[in-house]
């Protein structure tokens, strides 16, 4: 039995991170690690650090890197079984340099995942998870490294109407693929300010004005953050609140948007206020950009 799901990217991480502030072409020393990661991935750690269960939907290669990322999930505490194995695809690899200044470049090789499509989410309509006629009930991380035909599917699917959907966008980049579920009101969207202007349509400079431009666009219930400066939660029918994150001196950036999300869904699980909430998210996204939570 899992406690949520996380639908989407599990990937190995291969990040390069240096205490030297770097631009395009810098040379410097540091250091390289190889971790597993991926949106989903980087929830699912942080809901079991928390004490959840969590089980994961996503494409993982019957090659070697697969196998020991399998394994490596398993050592963690997360539910595999349900992982869609495929023959002929490779595990999905995402890359990153970060200096004292921030990510400088990233690449992101998740294009198993996106071939694999609809395969993934098999769990949800054969019986083992719920069906079109019994949909699952509970709690799910949706990544938005999905294609945005099957988020788009999964925004109108019956397999999904049930569900409390917690959605986090994989990039900016990628973020206006998740425009359809704004009409999901069962959905929460994790956003930062620069994807809430895309998902938007708008130039709200703050993140209380995107969140309430979100609002105004439909959605049922957004969390926009904007780095060190104020966060805001948005609910409809409730208005927007505010919470400002702590200040830390920053050693790395990649995961903490998705620590953000996984300590906010564990808090409400908790039962813990709009407000409590939004703070202990941001607490323990602040933690790990500072090192105080490991890998």
């Amino acid at each position: 039995m899992t406690d949520i799901l996380c639908i989407g990217s599990v990937l190995w991480d291969v990040i390069g991170r240096s205490s030297a502030s770097m631009r395009a072409g810098s040379d410097v020393p540091g250091r390289i690690t190889r971790l597993p990661g991926g949106v989903a991935m980087n929830i699912a750690m942080t809901l079991a650090r928390f004490g959840l269960r969590p089980g994961l939907l996503t494409a993982i290669g019957r090659d070697g890197e697969g196998d020991e990322l399998i394994a490596a999930c398993a050592h963690l505490g997360l539910d595999c079984s349900m992982v869609y194995r495929s023959e002929d695809l490779p595990t999905d690899r995402y890359m990153a340099i970060e200096g004292a200044n921030g990510l400088i470049a990233a690449i992101a090789d998740a294009h198993s995942l996106e071939q694999a499509g609809d395969k993934i989410l098999r769990p949800l309509e054969d019986g083992r998870l719920g069906s079109a006629e019994r949909p699952y009930a509970g709690q799910i991380a949706l990544d938005g490294n999905l294609t945005e035909h099957l988020l788009g599917k999964i925004a109108r699917s019956d397999l999904f109407r049930a569900a409390d959907l917690r959605v986090a966008p994989a990039s900016p980049g990628k973020a206006e693929r998740l425009i359809p579920l704004l009409a999901h009101q069962g959905a929460t969207l994790y956003v930062n300010l620069e994807e809430a202007r895309l998902i938007s349509k708008t130039d709200a400079d703050t993140a209380d004005k995107a969140a309430q431009a979100l609002l105004d666009r439909g959605a049922a219930r957004v969390l926009v953050t904007d780095g060190g400066h104020m966060a805001a939660e948005g609910t409809a029918g409730q208005g927007v609140i505010t919470g400002q994150p702590p200040q830390v001196l920053v050693t790395r950036v990649t995961g903490a948007g998705d620590t953000f999300m996984a300590a906010h869904i564990v808090s409400e699980r908790r039962g813990a206020t709009r407000e409590q909430a939004l703070q202990a998210a941001l607490l323990a996204a602040a933690d790990y950009v500072s090192g105080d939570i490991g890998t």
